[in-house]
């Protein structure tokens, strides 16, 4: 049974207050797939809201198993292959009116998206997912976990089932926040209100029990997360459900049409090569939107 509150009553505010999402520099990783296309798509649009910049990045793996000899011809035969596939992308129709750079790195997946980050001072980081654990591992399946699990900065992850063509520019008229609670819970809820507020979009804030508890304690958590100063066009909802965490999230989603879900990302080591089973990449390989992750 759905429980859904909107309460015009005064509500507690959490000590926090709002403040606008800057993004000014956008990362978007690529190996230069269908799906990494798709995640491009969706951060032009965001750039084209947000007048930001945006760095492609690909990285180049090295395989360490194979001879120097063997190394070599094929490290040249991927710079080649890489060089001519960001020379495409830059140079399409579509980047037109929006400032970008392209970087090739080479090494391990996550120390060399960390240096970009830092050295340009990055604020979001876009990465699609194709979501099968069996397609060779660039930017699939627990390596773009790798970097939302690592990344101190939102990441935004397009998953395999995202079928919402991204506007001109970013239209975020319904957004769910789920959350578990927790450590980092309330620096999550102050992003999902400053997109929600920028945007005038409809928030709705869910949490999902795995077990019979009071309802209106559960309420009244996700009132106090509510940053002080917000100024909402609307009301959030707040929702209780009991389940599976995954199958309730995607279930909301799609029930109030979000356009963006919001979720937490508890730090995580040692994920490349694995295959994903965490929750919130459950989520992303299962939502028809896009899915933004905040570390804890």
């Amino acid at each position: 049974m759905i429980q859904e509150h909107q309460d015009n009553q005064q509500i507690k505010t959490a000590p926090c207050s709002v403040t606008r999402v800057c993004l000014a520099r956008i990362l978007v990783a690529t190996d230069f797939s269908e799906t990494s296309d798709c995640a491009l798509e969706h951060a032009l649009s965001v750039a084209r809201t947000y007048n930001s910049k945006i760095f492609v990045v690909h990285v180049i793996p090295v395989n360490l198993t194979m001879s120097p000899e063997l190394t070599g011809a094929s490290q040249e035969k991927m710079r080649r292959a890489a060089r001519e596939g960001l020379d495409l992308t830059l140079t399409s129709e579509r980047m037109f009116g929006v400032p970008h750079e392209g970087i090739i790195q080479e090494g391990r997946l996550w120390p060399n998206i960390e240096a970009v980050i830092k050295r340009f001072e990055i604020d979001l980081v876009v990465v699609g997912t194709h979501g099968k654990s069996f397609l060779p591992k660039v930017l699939v399946g627990s390596s773009a976990e790798e970097i939302f699990r690592q990344a101190r900065i939102p990441v935004l992850t397009v998953g395999p089932d995202v079928w919402r063509e991204p506007f001109y520019g970013v239209e975020l008229k319904n957004i769910l926040f789920a959350t578990a609670f927790g450590l980092g819970t309330e620096r999550e809820a102050a992003y999902a209100f400053s997109l929600a507020q920028e945007h005038c979009s409809r928030l709705t804030l869910l949490h999902v029990q795995q077990r019979p508890d009071e309802e209106e304690v559960i309420v009244d958590q996700l009132q106090e997360l509510i940053p002080s100063g917000v100024d909402l066009h609307c009301l959030p909802l707040f929702r209780v459900e009991q389940g599976d965490p995954v199958k309730e999230i995607l279930r909301v989603a799609e029930e109030i049409k979000a356009n963006l879900i919001v979720l937490g990302a508890k730090p995580g080591k040692g994920l490349a090569g694995n295959v994903p089973h965490t929750k919130a990449y459950q989520v992303i390989c299962g939502a028809s939107c896009p899915v933004l992750t905040i570390k804890s």
